[in-house]
């Protein structure tokens, strides 16, 4: 069954599309049937001890293993996650910047419409970028307090707070480098997982508004999505496991 997964997983994520940190698909393989599929943010050791508590024959995440520049040593930290795995026989999955791009399935499709935007276009280093429109104009304010209420923890919000927003661009995680691409394509806010020091000085400069919402935060939906539609498709158990994490 895992073989089976991969193979229809990977070209519906077009992995090969992409150039990434880390290899995307099976990154672990198991010895178990896949009856049920455990789904979450990152492959920590909560998550995977969680998934084993729960009986997971395998799990799908979207920060897994072996990442470019780390070290390729299998210890400490590194060492107790993957002993877990093959102790028990479990299969880790693991898709990155194809599970953010994907236009049904994906994190930046999830979030977006979850904030009830309507997307008009793509931006950015591989098309990451998604921009749109709200339904309505809003103020900063406004829409920042929306997107707290979603994701249940309130976004570092930088600009002004009676801006008006119609036009918004975002990328979920890590994508702040982003921001002036976002500023290039026409956008009144970005949003995105994470912020770095000069990100407030370009907003200010720009007038264009910034949210930092969570790399965590923004994360979650995606894996929720794919693994329901993986155990729609193939008859198994799916429950996603929310790990918390207040970055």
């Amino acid at each position: 069954m895992h073989t089976k997964l991969e193979l229809y997983v990977n070209p519906l994520l077009e992995i090969d599309r992409f150039r990434d940190y880390c290899p995307n698909g099976l990154q672990v393989e198991g010895q178990r049937e896949i009856k049920k599929l455990a789904t979450g943010v990152t492959a920590s050791l909560a998550f995977i001890e969680a998934a084993l508590e729960w009986d997971a024959d395998a799990v799908l995440v979207h920060h897994g293993f072996f990442w470019k520049n780390e070290s390729p040593s299998i210890r400490g930290w590194k060492y107790q996650r993957l002993r877990l795995l093959l102790a028990n026989g479990i299969h880790l999955f693991a898709y990155h910047l194809p599970l953010d791009a994907h236009p049904k399935f994906g994190n930046n499709a999830q979030l977006g419409q979850r904030l009830g935007l309507s997307a008009e276009g793509r931006f950015g280093d591989q098309d990451l970028g998604w921009i749109g429109r709200l339904p309505e104009p809003a103020t900063l304010v406004a829409f920042a307090t929306r997107v707290g209420k979603l994701l249940g923890r309130a976004p570092l919000a930088l600009g002004e707070a009676s801006r008006l927003i119609r036009r918004v661009a975002w990328c979920t995680g890590a994508a702040q480098s982003f921001f002036g691409n976002a500023i290039q394509a026409g956008a009144d806010l970005y949003l995105s997982g994470e912020v770095s020091e000069a990100t407030t000085h370009l907003a200010r400069e720009s007038g264009v508004a910034y949210l930092s919402a969570g790399h965590h935060a923004t994360e979650r939906y995606g894996v929720q999505a794919l693994g329901q539609h993986l155990a729609d498709s193939f008859g198994f158990e799916h429950r996603f496991i929310e790990i918390d994490n207040p970055v």
